[in-house]
């Protein structure tokens, strides 16, 4: 038994970016701005622990979920039942991205859900606020193959505590740890080491 558990979020954090997942997970930082605030508000007012049924699916909201066998924790947004088939739902701000972490993290709860029930999880959703739309997720061979081995970087990094260079790309421009992380910086660096 593991007594180290991996956030489920910190997978969807290094997917996104090695380095942020970094500065959060082992220099315990965090920074807000606009779209982390916008996140807090929307988890709150979701992470209200509840259950109930829908039609002909039963709901809970704000539930623990863990695998022993993957190492994983991590509190979910929603979870639903229906004829013997369990789903995680991960509640996100925006709107469908160009990125695969919100993916990730859905194949990471599914990963959970299927330590704990014994059942397989074949599918996922992510409900995206900003256009109130779900996306399926598919939980194939490769996205589950994907989780693994995220998780086996996510632990690699807590297990050194090796910070890896912030490298710029689109996606930074929404970062919170932009201004901290200066990835253009880190850029010139693998540029210049790469060089030499």
């Amino acid at each position: 038994m593991q007594n180290d558990y991996i956030a489920i979020a910190s997978l969807n954090q290094y997917s996104y970016c090695p380095h942020r997942c970094w500065r959060m997970s082992c220099a315990g930082e965090f920074v807000d701005n606009q779209y982390t605030i916008e996140g807090t508000s929307l988890h709150e007012r979701v992470h209200t622990l509840d259950s109930g049924q829908r039609e002909e699916i039963w709901q809970v909201r704000a539930i623990w979920l863990k695998s022993e066998k993957y190492g994983l924790i991590g509190k979910s947004d929603l979870v639903e039942e229906s004829q013997g088939c369990w789903y995680p739902v991960e509640y996100k701000r925006g709107h469908k991205g160009e990125f695969d972490n919100d993916e990730l993290q859905v194949a990471a709860q599914a990963l959970c859900l299927e330590d704990m029930t014994g059942k397989t999880v074949s599918k996922g959703y992510v409900y995206y606020a900003q256009s109130h739309q779900r996306q399926e997720v598919k939980i194939t061979a490769q996205l589950r193959e994907e989780a693994i081995a995220t998780i086996q970087s996510v632990t690699t990094l807590l297990e050194t505590g090796k910070m890896p260079l912030p490298i710029y790309s689109p996606r930074c421009q929404g970062c919170s740890f932009y201004s901290q992380c200066l990835p253009q910086v880190g850029t010139k660096i693998n540029r210049y080491q790469e060089a030499n």
